[in-house]
């Protein structure tokens, strides 16, 4: 049992792919086009955006806020350090200093109240991350907030100044490779994104920003297409998994200490992450019995060697540090069978009475 079955999500949107797939290749226009504009606005209208501009990657959309921002050496990013990398990754790059602020027990998102207590006068923007897909709390701050909704697509509008969305082929919207989008109501940094994307031309060749080549390719923006209509079924249906779980596990006899994911009305469940003793334990219990599990994150990003100099040590944000030894991601992908989700529970509780 895979943590997540890329073959069968396909399966179910084939037809709408191989179309969309061929409409590019018949076009012959392989950069640029109609595929990605038409991506874009049906994006926006999808999310409730005013614009929607497309990017490489989730990574890089993160990269080209900022990078439209003017982040720079001597300013400050707030975020959490319980995400992936490009979260603080994309800031970094361009020299800014990343300041870490714990997370909350609950949701396992920035707290709000930390985020702002971390902030100085040099503090360009905070960064929550609507993690596993629960939305995050958004801190009032005279700063931009930028939210990091790579997990998130279709849980809450956008808040803050702008938001980076990733197609990464395992999210709940996935492309058939790397892609991402930016997601705000701001013309002029919609504007500016969508130039520095296109290594800062307009018009070609002539070069009045210094870019980059972060583009979306109109294959993905085809495939996207495809498969946008089918999102709110999809993240309803993994609603109901995480309902089904719940009710799984509330009949079974487990550990006082193992916490399930906290609701939230508006949560997506890219991942549902259970909070386990034993967890490592655990996670080999279920391997062995073919289930597919993955720990999101193991290493807090505040004690990884690219950012030693910042001058974290082991110990500074506890719950962040606390939650990455109990995370485990369990399968609840949109066509995993009931029966499989009691196997999972079953198994699980089998491990703890053991």
């Amino acid at each position: 049992m895979p943590l997540f079955d890329m073959a069968a999500e396909l399966a179910a949107v084939r037809h709408e792919i191989d179309a969309a797939i061929a409409r590019v290749l018949d076009s012959g226009v392989l950069i640029g086009g109609d595929e990605v504009a038409g991506f874009e606005r049906e994006l926006a209208a999808a999310t409730g955006a005013l614009h929607a501009i497309g990017t490489s990657s989730g990574s890089d959309a993160l990269h080209a806020i900022f990078l439209a921002l003017g982040v720079t050496h001597g300013d400050e990013v707030v975020t959490t350090p319980l995400t992936f990398f490009a979260t603080a990754g994309g800031a970094a790059r361009l020299g800014a200093r990343i300041v870490f602020a714990d997370v909350d027990d609950a949701s396992l998102t920035l707290d709000p109240r930390a985020a702002l207590a971390a902030c100085s006068a040099r503090t360009r923007a905070i960064v929550p991350v609507h993690l596993f897909g629960h939305p995050a709390t958004l801190p009032a701050a005279p700063c931009a907030i930028i939210e990091d909704a790579a997990q998130s697509l279709g849980a809450v509008p956008v808040h803050g100044l702008a938001a980076a969305v990733s197609f990464f082929p395992t999210k709940n919207l996935g492309a058939i490779g790397d892609a991402g989008a930016v997601l705000t109501g701001d013309p002029a940094l919609a504007e500016r994104i969508a130039l520095l994307r296109t290594q800062g031309a307009r018009p070609k060749y002539h070069h009045v920003a210094i870019g980059g080549n972060f583009r979306l390719d109109p294959l993905h923006a085809a495939v996207l297409r495809a498969k946008l209509p089918h999102l709110a079924a999809w993240n309803a249906a993994r609603r109901g998994h995480a309902g089904r779980y719940r009710a799984l596990f509330a009949a079974t006899r487990l550990p006082p200490e193992l916490r399930l994911p906290a609701p939230h009305p508006a949560h997506v469940y890219h991942q549902f992450v259970i909070r386990a003793p034993r967890r490592d334990a655990l996670r080999a219990s279920l391997a062995a019995a073919g289930v597919g599990t993955e720990i999101y994150y193991p290493e807090p990003l505040h004690l990884q060697p690219c950012f030693a100099e910042l001058g974290y040590r082991a110990g500074a944000f506890p719950i962040a540090e606390l939650a990455c030894r109990e995370v485990l991601a369990l399968p609840i992908h949109p066509r995993l069978p009931p029966d499989a989700q009691a196997f999972v529970v079953d198994r699980i509780a089998a491990f703890y009475a053991a």
